[in-house]
């Protein structure tokens, strides 16, 4: 970093009282115990460094000040500007509960394991947390465009979870894409100086003496950037300086200063640039190895003001650490990599030793082939995808055998799809020589190119499971059992393309060609039999697959859950649904948990259990919050329209709309014919339950048709409603569940007119989990009966439906019953409102959670918060709920 000399006596900078007001004030509300966060962007040299000492020097005293830095040529090390923040603040780490404790010390290689990536941002903020409440604390980290994945995902993880903390962060990052949904934070754009500032920065100066001409050009190139304005003179002089980009301009600055420097002290200066770690001590040893006069060099780099040496070897700025590294011979490059190979201990670091002894290598080498790929195993087992990546990468390219070379190209493309990184694994697989593949690297090829391809969305969304199909066909001959599992993995990616899109289907028909297997039918049989002899035979088949004690499901429980209510049957998508979040939380994979979460959320909604729902939803957005990731839609949508939220469904849909997924789609659509339905507005949900079925999508066509039935039964579209009957039929006969029967006959009452089939759906689904299914079914008949003029068996049927419905929320349906009540002469008593009503979804998860018995820092570990978070939001649940304690939570009826 490059100081604005010109500032220095006066507190401030020259032209930034605007940005140092906004960062006194972050500073300030830090120090009250409100946490922020900023990320200054802008070009390089545009000042964002000397903001952030500005800060630092602003800073009160009773404030502890932790930093860390990005470094270009350690991107990719897992853990490495995290580690780097922390270091100051180990001592709280004994303070930490065991696990937190073991997590940070696996993240920083301090002991053997694989790293949880949420334990670890929950960890580090436990950590800092615990230091703040000794002294308030300000984060600085710089060049975070250089931060490695792993500490950009964990500082994200923290900037959006502080703000009940005395922490202060301030990043400072260029103009370019940040990892780990750091471009999702607050941000202060820092700009170049205005004319009138850029001339008296370059007035203070002072380092040499320009003409007038000189002067003009050097202000109107440097387009206010305080570095170009200081750097610039320096090379410059008398002399026109040829238009060029500012930050290459700034670094030949830089490179024309060191040219002018001795060769031990150039030597000196490559090597530095070399070493991402700045540790003075591995710097001596490898200056050694290269023969470098270390204390005349060393005086020599110091005296230019290009290097700083304390407790860390730094550059005056990043790019002088560029320059340097970049005006370096290739020979140069090479020697200054293999002196810091045999200067790292190969026991503590061997990563970097790896990877230091690589770029040292140029021709192949399988031995530092062979080290890269190890090091990729333990940044793998360490949560550092990238890092193993990187290594996997250049461990293809050092590789003597063709063989190797294409499976570590295959292992580094995996490694960087699970890092994010689709468009880098898409060009490793480019480079892959597909004349020389075999069978079974042809199909690794196709499940990652398909992989690839519906994780970038939209057309891929197609192509994604087309591309796991052809590999499933190539596989059939060699590997019978994995090409079927192929087949399955299609269709479940198939799901989330929707059936409208063709994929399915065709997955299907090409599946009846399937190797067979050698066990009983399996889960692609069934299918298979469902689709081209419909749910008759499909059905039972299904039955026996997946309730069957084999649990052949586990291999793709996202299926499972949309088969369990194709087959009507709540007690399996319960089994399916509970074991996701077993699962997912033994194994850790935060998809699993979202997945059982998210399903949980909807059978709650089923069942009539809105704070259920609301809670499950909240802790599956924590979780999507933590990973960078969108939330799941449906389960949001769904309760919305049971709840009758018209502005909520419509901002929604608008939400769905935009995120063009097929399923998802047909899940706003089945929600607004549910909404509108519920406000007798039937030939809006007309239209809407008519798109919802459209697609023939598994489980939501079986649940969209009794929509579809009752709008066009109401606006006396009565073929329509006839045609969707007997499809409905088709669906729950099969199954035969108090679900299916009852839903049906339910429908079928709407469609005959019959007394008996009203009776029928009570008798079914009376005792039942589903409430919304019941009392609905009671105002049916309620509005039947009072048309039939039977005003009293009416009002007693709805009574009980606006009772059940007010008591559940369903709030369009519980008005349209009361409105019904009121045509037969009954007066309608209003209840009371809901305790969700007052309630965020992330409060009524803590309310619940909290009733339940569990601590602040119970709630805090599920939902990714610090305690003292949890504490300020039941701060507002007792204020909203008019309540003083924790205790009293526990009498609240609906937060049990």
């Amino acid at each position: 970093m490059v100081p604005n000399t010109a500032a220095s006596s006066r507190g401030s900078l020259v032209g930034r009282d605007d940005e140092g007001e906004i960062l006194l004030s972050l500073l300030h509300r830090a120090e009250q115990g409100e946490g922020g966060v900023l990320v200054l962007r802008g070009e390089a040299g545009i000042g964002k460094s000397a903001l952030l000492q500005h800060v630092e020097h602003a800073a009160p005293e009773r404030f502890q000040v932790i930093r860390a830095s990005g470094s270009e040529f350690e991107d990719e090390m897992p853990f490495a500007a995290l580690h780097q923040l922390c270091v100051p603040v180990l001592a709280h780490l004994p303070t930490l509960s065991a696990p937190y404790r073991n997590s940070l010390q696996v993240a920083f290689g301090l002991a053997d394991g694989a790293p949880d990536p949420f334990r670890v941002g929950l960890a580090t903020l436990e950590l800092l947390a615990a230091a703040a409440t000794v002294r308030p604390m300000l984060c600085l980290i710089d060049d975070a465009h250089w931060m490695d994945a792993a500490s950009a995902n964990a500082f994200t993880f923290l900037a959006r979870r502080i703000a009940a903390e005395p922490i202060a962060m301030l990043f400072a990052a260029r103009d370019q894409d940040l990892a780990g949904g750091l471009a999702a934070l607050p941000e202060l754009p820092v700009d170049g100086l205005s004319d009138a500032h850029a001339r008296e920065l370059l007035a203070a100066e002072r380092t040499v003496t320009l003409d007038e001409r000189v002067r003009d050009r050097l202000l109107a190139e440097a387009r206010g950037n305080p570095l170009a304005l200081i750097e610039l003179p320096k090379a410059g002089g008398f002399a026109q300086p040829a238009p060029s980009p500012v930050a290459s301009r700034i670094e030949r600055s830089f490179q024309a200063r060191m040219a002018e420097l001795p060769r031990h002290a150039q030597l000196l200066l490559i090597l530095a640039s070399a070493d991402p770690t700045g540790s003075p001590d591995l710097l001596w040893v490898a200056a050694r190895r290269l023969d470098i006069d270390v204390p005349a060099a060393t005086a020599t780099v110091a005296a230019s003001g290009l290097m700083v040496f304390d407790t860390r070897a730094r550059f005056c700025h990043p790019l002088a650490r560029s320059a340097a590294y970049r005006a370096a011979e290739p020979y140069q490059r090479c020697a200054a990599h293999q002196a810091l190979a045999e200067a790292t201990d190969p026991d503590t670091a061997p990563d970097r030793r790896a990877w230091h002894r690589a770029q040292a290598t140029t021709a192949p080498d399988e031995r530092t082939a062979a080290q890269l790929e190890s090091s990729a195993s333990r940044a793998q087992a360490r949560g550092g995808v990238a890092a193993a990546a990187a290594f996997l990468e250049r461990a293809a390219a050092l590789s003597l055998d063709p063989g190797k070379q294409t499976e570590r190209t295959l292992a580094a493309a995996r490694a960087m799809l699970e890092a994010g990184g689709a468009g880098a694994a898409a060009d490793l697989l480019a480079s892959i020589d597909t004349e020389r593949l075999d069978d079974l690297q042809h199909a690794a090829v196709d499940l990652l190119r398909g992989r690839i391809a519906f994780v970038r969305g939209a057309g891929g969304s197609v192509e994604g499971p087309e591309l796991i199909l052809r590999a499933g066909q190539r596989l059939a001959a060699i590997d019978p059992q994995r090409s079927r599992e192929c087949f399955v993995a299609a269709l479940e990616m198939g799901l989330v393309v929707g059936r409208a899109a063709g994929v399915m289907d065709r997955v299907l028909d090409a599946a009846r060609s399937a190797p067979p297997t050698a066990r009983p039918p399996d889960l692609l049989d069934a299918l298979v039999l469902l689709n081209t002899e419909g749910h008759h035979a499909g059905v039972p088949a299904l039955r026996r697959v997946l309730t069957g004690d084999d649990a052949g499901w586990i291999q793709a429980p996202a299926l499972a859950t949309v088969l369990a209510g194709e087959l009507w049957d709540i007690e399996l998508h319960a089994t399916v649904t509970d074991w996701l979040g077993r699962s997912g939380r033994d194994t850790g994979s935060p998809m699993t948990i979202r997945l059982g979460l998210s399903q949980s959320a909807v059978s709650a909604v089923l069942a009539g259990d809105f704070g259920r729902a609301m809670a499950a939803i909240a802790e599956e957005e924590a979780i999507a919050d933590a990973l960078g990731d969108l939330p799941q839609l449906y389960p949001r949508v769904h309760l919305a329209a049971m709840r009758g939220r018209r502005g909520e469904v419509h901002d929604l849909f608008t939400e769905v709309m935009s995120r063009d997924t097929g399923q998802l789609t047909a899940n706003a659509h089945f929600a607004k014919a549910v909404l509108y339905n519920g406000s007798a507005d039937y030939a809006t949900a007309l239209d809407a339950a008519r798109s919802a079925v459209a697609g023939g999508d598994l489980f939501l066509t079986g649940i969209a048709l009794p929509e579809l039935v009752e709008a066009a039964v109401r606006c006396g579209a009565d073929a329509v409603a006839r045609s969707a009957l007997e499809a409905l039929l088709e669906r729950t006969q099969p199954a035969g569940t108090g679900f299916a029967l009852g839903v049906a006959a339910g429908a079928r009452a709407l469609v005959s007119e019959g007394e008996d089939d009203h009776r029928e759906a009570l008798e079914h689904l009376t005792g039942s989990p589903l409430a919304t299914h019941l009392a609905r079914a009671h105002l049916r008949y309620g509005e039947w009966l009072r048309r039939a003029n039977r005003r009293r068996e009416a009002r007693e049927h709805l009574r009980t439906a606006h009772e059940q419905l007010s008591e559940i929320g369903l709030e369009a349906f519980a008005e349209r019953a009361a409105g019904e009540l009121r045509a037969t002469g009954e007066v309608v008593r209003r209840r009371s409102a809901h305790t969700y009503d007052r309630l965020t979804m992330q409060e009524m998860h803590i309310a619940r959670e909290v009733a339940a018995g569990a601590t602040s820092k119970e709630v805090a570990t599920r939902l990714y918060l610090s305690k003292r978070t949890v504490d300020a939001h039941l701060r507002n649940i007792f204020r909203k709920l008019g309540i003083t304690s924790r205790r009293q939570l526990r009498n609240i009826p609906d937060l049990g």
